[in-house]
């Protein structure tokens, strides 16, 4: 693997995550000093509320926006502020900057939502005027994947190439997935072979990881680990993000040898970040290796600069899992002497052990403390949580659910009136042991089709 290659570049899109972009891919439109700010602030959702103030300062000093600039500041709108904020930002815009750029962004926010027809019916529009673009097609893929109706994808292919728009890798990444949806094996190696002869030069790292991760998901693990082989042979790598996939996929291959070698490559090149210790970490709990565990959360505190409180939830959640409620107890009290939290999800956790292990006095010093930490309504129990202390109280007291449930809320002066939805919300959900059993820190790319969308 060409290591210093590897390390060097900057953070890409993940195998499958949408992308395109405002950053100067089809016009000089970069002349604009703060649309590096944005552009960062768009590809990071945590920086989201940092630059949409930017986006403000702007509008005030009647700064010039690019075209792409008004498609960055809609697509903000709507994670800041919601989607009917959004439209009504669209609705306000000056006609010149209604064109292809705000058109695909509000595209994105209904394909996002899973609102079908609005999402068609701008499609159409945008259709009128001129300003379909291969994005566009890929978002309304990405929509019908996530409705689970991968059968439509091929169709938009189909239309593509009609119109002589061109493939991007992501649009193959996304008919690949479909197939594979479908279990046709087969189909998602004609596509392979079709993108090899016809857009050979679009196949990248993430062109191979995409594929490994289909071959994990089908059980074929020698599949699986042949591409990941030309994954680390493909001349393209410099990245991070490819060390994390390739850990993240030969975790699903559970080969847990190639998970040391590729972390050993990865610390030998350069120092490791937060980001990569949290994938290592949550690559040793899938693959339930607890010394392994201990191992790299003694090695990340040792060395850490910031303490990110994920680190240490992915943590407490492997030894929860294994029923090692001392060395969890133990972390989190480090956690709590080094991080600022918040601490809800973790208290949560140990909710859930303690209820499921009969223990509820340890649940409720956990949803107490909890409460007594909440400030402006930042938290409320899960309906996961919520569920498991009503069926505690059902199975093992005589006492009403609901009742003592009140009664801690009251004790700390917490009014009641959300208990009503929390209680609708956890008698349709349909595992009350998420929590424990899923990281929820780390999104691999390969596991998730919808991703943040830039614009053509």
């Amino acid at each position: 693997m060409n290591h210093g290659r590897l390390v060097s570049g900057g953070r890409k899109a993940s195998p499958v995550a949408f992308h395109g972009g405002y950053g100067g891919r089809e016009t000089g439109e970069e002349s604009n000093p703060l649309s590096k700010v944005i552009g960062a602030g768009n590809d990071r959702r945590e920086r989201v509320g940092d630059v949409e103030p930017i986006m403000e300062w702007m509008e005030m000093r009647k700064i010039n926006f690019t075209w792409k600039n008004y498609a960055v500041h809609l697509d903000l709108v709507s994670k800041t502020k919601g989607l009917v904020a959004a439209e009504n930002h669209f609705s306000g815009l000056p006609p010149r900057a209604k064109n292809k750029y705000t058109y695909g962004a509000l595209l994105n926010c209904y394909c996002k939502e899973l609102m079908t027809d609005k999402a068609l019916a701008l499609f159409d529009k945008m259709d009128e005027l001129g300003y379909v673009t291969g994005l566009a097609f890929s978002n309304l893929m990405s929509l019908y994947m996530r409705l689970g109706q991968p059968l439509k994808v091929p169709q938009l292919v189909h239309d593509m190439k009609q119109r002589n728009i061109p493939m991007d890798s992501f649009t193959y990444y996304v008919w690949m997935n479909s197939c594979a949806s479908l279990n046709d094996l087969d189909g998602v190696e004609r596509i392979y072979e079709q993108m090899r002869s016809e857009d050979g030069d679009k196949i990248d790292w993430k062109t191979y990881s995409n594929l490994a991760a289909i071959y994990v998901k089908a059980k074929q693990f020698d599949k699986a680990e042949l591409m990941l082989r030309e994954l680390e042979q493909e001349a393209e790598l410099r990245e991070r993000e490819a060390y994390h996939s390739l850990l993240s996929l030969y975790a699903g291959t559970l080969n847990l040898k190639e998970v040391y070698r590729v972390w050993d490559s990865l610390k030998s090149v350069s120092p490791v970040t937060n980001r990569s210790y949290l994938v290592m970490l949550c690559t040793l709990r899938r693959l339930n290796d607890m010394e392994g565990i201990s191992k790299c959360f003694k090695e990340w505190v040792s060395g850490c600069v910031s303490y990110d409180i994920r680190l240490f939830s992915v943590t407490i959640s492997a030894y929860l899992s294994q029923n090692m409620d001392k060395e969890a107890a133990l972390v989190f009290e480090e956690a709590i002497k080094k991080s600022r939290g918040p601490f809800f999800k973790i208290r949560e956790m140990f909710m859930m052990f303690f209820l499921e292990n009969r223990q509820l006095d340890g649940a409720v010093n956990h949803f107490e403390a909890a409460l007594s930490e909440v400030m402006d309504d930042e938290w409320r129990p899960s309906p996961q949580v919520v569920s498991a202390f009503l069926k505690y109280y059902d199975e093992e007291t005589d006492l009403d659910g609901v009742d003592e449930l009140c009664k801690i809320l009251k004790t700390r002066n917490f009014d009641n009136s959300w208990l009503k939805t929390g209680i609708a919300a956890s008698e349709s959900s349909p595992e009350i042991h998420q929590i424990l059993k899923e990281d929820s820190y780390v999104n691999h790319a390969h596991e998730n089709l919808q991703a943040d969308v830039n614009y053509e």
